[in-house]
């Protein structure tokens, strides 16, 4: 932290980091060891971590937290690589919430996003799966980067940029975009119409944060369609994690917030901009799909496995199946029903 910044901030804040939350334990711990690694960077501010669903603490009970300390200011990050929903509806309802109850002042930071010190991050990832493996000339490799999938086809496109900027960087053959869920094209199908070009490699990079019930089905989609072609070599490059290229981001973006640098680009932003499929969802009301599953009864003990819901049996509980098989009332997604994407292959 640049503590020019510091001695010129006539206001004692506070630092939150919003995370989406898991019912992966293993995720859970991923990001508070990265808020730890944050806080580190930031000797003498307070520092809490709150999720928006799934896990504990939520985050108001963050927000209490840093109000204990006797912070006049809350500067809010949210911990997600691209804006969507989340970024742009659900958490800030929360923060605006909390603040029209206490009285706190809270500023909003950006997104990670399409960030240098973020594709470093990927490139890193790239470069240690491929440093095990035998040598093939890049241009035989196909890049196949794995974005979350949204409804928000701004943020999707932000995968496909990443995709770019690893490929030339990397000198790739070719690289292709997927996603692990919502949008098209789906990891398998992806995958399966990717391999007909003919590449003697493939290297699957889940472009997420932390581990948990995506990364799992990201790998075992991969799995299936490397079983069905053994003469294609197929890599499984690591998600993102707690590098230092990363806490720099964020680090970058309370910066920003500092010196009023915190603006969203709102030019393909579906809420302000009418964007051809999407025209209806301009001028949305601003509203949380998840204060119904804020937290979680109990702690879940699932591992790196996908959901098998034996958490939900063992409790016996509707409580915990609604927070587990919630419906976040979206509105409707334009191609829910697309012939690569969920709806039509559940």
């Amino acid at each position: 932290m640049n503590q020019t910044l510091l001695e010129h901030h006539d206001r004692r804040f506070g630092v939150l980091l919003c995370g989406h939350g898991s019912r992966n334990r293993l995720a859970v711990e991923e990001f508070e060891k990265l808020a730890y690694s944050i806080k580190e960077r930031l000797p003498g501010i307070p520092l809490e971590h709150g999720f928006l669903e799934f896990a504990q603490p939520i985050i108001p009970e963050a927000l209490d937290r840093l109000r204990a300390s006797s912070i006049e200011q809350a500067l809010a990050v949210p911990a997600m690589l691209f804006a969507a929903g989340h970024a742009k509806n659900d958490i800030p309802s929360v923060l605006n919430k909390y603040s029209s109850r206490t009285g706190l002042e809270i500023l909003y930071g950006k997104e990670l996003g399409v960030d240098n010190q973020m594709i470093s991050a990927a490139a890193a990832r790239i470069n240690e799966v491929v440093a095990q493996a035998s040598y093939i000339p890049p241009q035989e490799t196909l890049l196949v980067v794995v974005g979350r999938g949204s409804s928000d086809p701004d943020a999707n496109s932000n995968v496909s940029k990443i995709t770019r900027m690893l490929v030339e960087a990397f000198g790739f053959g070719w690289g292709e975009t997927v996603y692990s869920g919502v949008t098209f094209p789906l990891v398998e199908p992806g995958l399966r119409h990717a391999i007909r070009l003919g590449f003697k490699r493939v290297i699957v990079f889940p472009y997420l944060l932390f581990s948990g019930v995506l990364v799992s089905r990201i790998r075992q989609h991969t799995n299936r369609v490397a079983v069905d072609h053994p003469d294609i070599e197929f890599l499984n490059a690591d998600y993102l994690g707690n590098q230092n290229f990363v806490v720099n981001t964020f680090i970058e973006r309370i910066e920003q917030i500092l010196i009023g640098d915190n603006s969203m680009n709102c030019s393909l932003c579906k809420y302000r901009s009418s964007l051809p499929g999407f025209e209806k969802e301009v001028g949305l009301a601003q509203h949380s799909h998840h204060h119904h599953v804020e937290g979680l009864p109990e702690s879940c003990t699932l591992c790196e496995e996908e959901c098998t819901g034996e958490c939900q049996e063992a409790n016996n509980s509707e409580t915990l199946s609604s927070y587990l098989h919630h419906d976040h009332d979206h509105f409707p997604y334009p191609n829910a029903d697309h012939p690569f994407g969920p709806g039509t292959l559940r």
